[in-house]
């Protein structure tokens, strides 16, 4: 059966109708005449860009239902425009062995409503001890990482790296010196100090970073860096890859659109690494604009409201971000002119695609995963009408440009708001 996605100014391509048979692009044209059978989407002028991809995201299950499952964190994916994201491993069990990860995915292939690729842990339990069962868990991960907490040891992360570099994988680095913390819990910076806080440096992130360059200079393991925050960072990855180093990084929109002079006592600004200064923002938007930061992941990382309850001080890290990242990006970079629509595309679906192997694109003969947005439609950022069952945003209130209607995943329809008003 046929399916027509009708009426669309397709990315790159123009005004065209795309038919899609058994879930593959089968047409791209202009006008395509529907026969008896067809399924038709009338898209009404909508934007229809590749489907986007995230690198980094929590979907907390197995382990920590009570803050997201991955029915509802899939489907928070999809209501972002998102058709391919990696899931992190700081679950129970922490997937560090085959046993431990196929929970995963029996849960991912049950209740998934978009493709799904898990980290493996690079240490049994995340604990910084003891490898994990790397080889074993190889053919089921699109890479290992600790995310969550940084690898503490330089030997542990050579020996990592050197795993992963035979297995052909890539490594993805929570970059984080725990003897640097200090009990910090946001950005060692003015509101810091005027508001009687503890902070945490930058060297904590940064720091890290340019050991474990030194270590893929001499292993040539495929290196990423997780949520990159602090300006320190961008100058050495810069650095890394002008000498050839096989790095990439990302950063996410909160960091792009905030400086710790937006912070408030409240859970919903608290994350790690924290939101830093505007010379760190700054500092991010140029590494964007020279290729130094290669995609912008959300680091979606829900949890419940009392989790979230405590102020800066006293709630967990992490915030929601997968339904809002496209808007933010659109509202705060492309419409303000920093950067072009294309760019943004890249950030969120070519590059990330390229670096971990998806095959994405709105082409003949590939799979559909492809997203539509209306470009000129607004929404307020309201947290309890999000898919997931994270509510905490930091961009709760905020006026945003660009909403999602409708997500293909795989030729499946993931999610579907086109009934406009």
């Amino acid at each position: 059966m046929r399916t027509l996605y009708k009426n669309a100014y397709v990315f790159n391509i123009g005004k065209a109708d795309i038919a899609v048979d058994d879930g593959v692009i089968s047409e791209i044209a202009s006008f395509i005449s529907p026969v008896d059978g067809d399924i038709i989407f009338d898209l009404n002028n909508l934007h229809i860009f590749p489907g986007f991809a995230d690198v980094h995201v929590h979907l907390r299950e197995p382990g920590f239902s009570h803050k997201e499952t991955i029915a509802t964190g899939t489907l928070a994916c999809a209501a972002g425009g998102f058709t391919h994201v990696c899931s992190m491993p700081n679950l129970n069990p922490v997937p560090d062995s085959s046993d431990n990860l196929k929970q995963q995915l029996d849960i991912i292939e049950r209740d998934s409503v978009i493709n799904v690729f898990p980290f493996g842990a690079i240490t049994k339990g995340q604990n910084g001890e003891e490898l994990s069962d790397m080889a074993d868990m190889s053919d089921n991960v699109i890479g290992f990482s600790d995310d969550g907490r940084g690898v503490q040891s330089e030997d542990m992360m050579r020996n990592a790296m050197t795993n992963a570099k035979k297995l052909g994988k890539i490594i993805s680095a929570h970059c984080e010196d725990n003897s640097l913390l200090q009990g910090g819990y946001i950005h060692d910076g003015e509101y810091c100090a005027a508001n009687g806080h503890k902070g945490i440096c930058s060297e904590s992130e940064w720091g890290p970073i340019a050991r474990d360059i030194e270590l893929v200079k001499d292993i040539g393991v495929k290196y990423h860096v997780c949520h990159m925050s602090a300006k320190e960072s961008v100058d050495i990855i810069r650095k890394a890859k002008a000498d050839g180093v096989d790095i990439t990084c990302e950063t996410a929109p909160h960091y792009l659109v905030f400086s710790d002079s937006d912070l408030k006592d409240d859970g919903r600004y608290k994350m790690n690494p924290p939101i830093r200064s505007a010379s760190d923002r700054t500092a991010l938007i140029d590494g964007i604009l020279d290729g130094t930061v290669d995609m912008i992941a959300t680091d979606h990382a829900p949890h419940s409201k009392e989790e979230k309850s405590g102020g800066l001080k006293d709630s967990l890290n992490g915030i929601v971000g997968i339904e809002t990242s496209f808007s933010v990006m659109y509202t705060h970079l492309v419409r303000e002119g920093i950067i072009t629509i294309d760019k943004l595309i890249a950030l969120m679906s070519a590059n990330p695609a390229e670096r971990f192997g998806f095959d994405i694109g709105i082409e003949v003969g590939k799979k559909a995963n492809f997203t539509a947005f209306d470009l000129e439609e607004s929404y307020i950022v309201c947290g309890e009408e999000f898919k997931s069952m994270g509510k905490f945003s930091p961009f709760e209130g905020m006026r945003l440009w660009g909403k999602c209607y409708l997500t293909v995943a795989d030729g499946n329809i993931a999610y579907n708001n086109i009934t406009k008003e």
